[in-house]
């Protein structure tokens, strides 16, 4: 529920709320840090594993660009997707399909295979990262919603630190493989806690307010 103006809650007070109590707000902090954290290894490890598989530099540079492509095109929909069906579970699938995406890599070989799974990952990540914001606006006072966002954010891009750090150290002990497919099951065990602990965010107003304009649209 949103809080009235009155009473804000200090800065400390946001900050756990956001990080770790609300159980709506820490479960978007936790999907964020991981989406980044699983972003941060793409970024990092997938060409060295394209690489080791035989894919030439050519290869290399087109599948690394899939899977931005892919996230920042679907995006545009998935936002407003979110404003009609709720964020709770299209932010648990997307880091469902963004696990599948990571696991078909690692098992794949060859290029087509590997741009399936780049374009999986890109589509978890547009599924998940306008509807993290849109979340958090859901359930926070305009008064202190920036602040809920800072601490956000604050996570969230933490998870390309520790995704570098996590995926270099795994790698460096066991492979690049093994790396990856710990950032996939991390992935897929943060889509559980959203599923598990958090609450459907999306105002019954907002609902409300589609099924209004839907109605207007078929009387025009």
């Amino acid at each position: 529920m949103r809080e009235s103006s009155e009473g804000l809650p200090s800065q400390r007070e946001v900050f756990w709320r956001t990080t770790l109590t609300d159980r709506n707000l820490s479960s978007v902090s936790q999907a964020g840090l991981v989406n980044n954290l699983n972003d941060g290894m793409a970024w990092g490890l997938f060409p060295l594993l394209f690489a080791a598989r035989q894919m030439s530099l050519e290869q290399i540079g087109i599948l690394a660009a899939i899977y931005p492509a892919t996230w920042g095109i679907a995006q545009v929909g998935t936002g407003a997707w979110s404003d009609r069906i709720g964020r709770k579970w299209l932010i648990a699938s997307g880091m469902w399909v963004q696990a599948a995406g990571i696991a078909l890599v690692i098992i794949s070989n060859g290029m087509a295979r590997f741009a399936t799974g780049a374009v999986l990952l890109g589509i978890g990540t547009a599924m998940v990262y306008p509807t993290l914001l849109a979340a958090i606006a859901d359930v926070t006072h305009p008064a202190w919603r920036a602040s809920a966002v800072g601490v956000y954010r604050l996570w969230r891009d933490l998870g390309y630190a520790f995704g570098a750090l996590l995926a270099g150290l795994i790698a460096d002990a066991l492979g690049l493989s093994a790396a990856i497919a710990a950032v996939a099951a991390l992935t897929f065990a943060s889509g559980v806690v959203v599923a598990v602990r958090m609450n459907g965010t999306l105002p019954r107003a907002t609902s409300q307010t589609v099924s209004q304009l839907r109605e207007l649209k078929a009387v025009k």
